[in-house]
């Protein structure tokens, strides 16, 4: 559809907004792809349920199984404002982005070397994922990226609780790389308290 011609007052409500503004709403419809918002100071839009969408990626930081974990049709949102979507003609949204990263406050607070107990959540061909708290890790069994393998080939099972110590936090890729403390070059190390 043209949306510049079939609909000028949802073309102009998109031309006038700028990335980063924060927009509010009220959740109108929840899909497997993503959540659709009628925004407060927006037109209705022609064809879908409203002129705001949130991608599953932006609804939250946390990890999530279905997007009512985190929504329910009816609930009041502020969001900040992504970019337009000229081909649905609707507002992409982020709710997430109005929450504090918690990867970046995670590198804020541990240093390289830094020791944490973590819970296995999954086991794979290349290592295991621990949660730290709501900040997934990487244990690799084999090289990754030319990093050596950080701990040898075990049996590890999910939900089981265990000693890592961080071997590399790279925030613009969003990995954290661990190791196994007697795989480590900061073994015996004590760390400050």
């Amino acid at each position: 559809m043209d949306w510049q011609s079939g609909s000028p007052e949802l073309w102009a409500f998109l031309e006038s907004l700028h990335r980063g503004d924060i927009l509010s709403g009220t959740v109108v419809a929840i899909e497997r792809f993503g959540v659709f918002v009628a925004l407060d100071d927006g037109p209705g839009h022609p064809t879908l349920p409203g002129v705001g969408f949130l991608g599953l990626p932006e609804l939250s930081w946390r990890r999530f199984d279905d997007p009512t974990d985190v929504v329910q049709v009816g609930q009041r949102v502020s969001c900040e404002f992504m970019g337009s979507d000229t081909h649905n003609a609707e507002a992409r949204l982020s709710l997430k982005a109005l929450e504090p990263d918690p990867l970046q406050a995670f590198a804020d607070r541990t240093v390289v070397g830094q020791e944490f107990r973590g819970t296995v959540e999954k086991v794979v061909p290349i290592g295991i994922f621990v949660d730290l708290g709501g900040v997934f890790g990487l244990v690799p069994f084999k090289e990754i990226d030319g990093r050596p393998a950080a701990s040898p080939a075990e049996d590890f099972e999910v939900g089981e609780q265990i000693a890592v110590v961080v071997a590399e936090i790279e925030l613009p890729t969003r990995r954290v790389f661990l190791s196994r403390p007697e795989s480590s070059q900061y073994a015996g190390v004590v760390l400050p308290t």
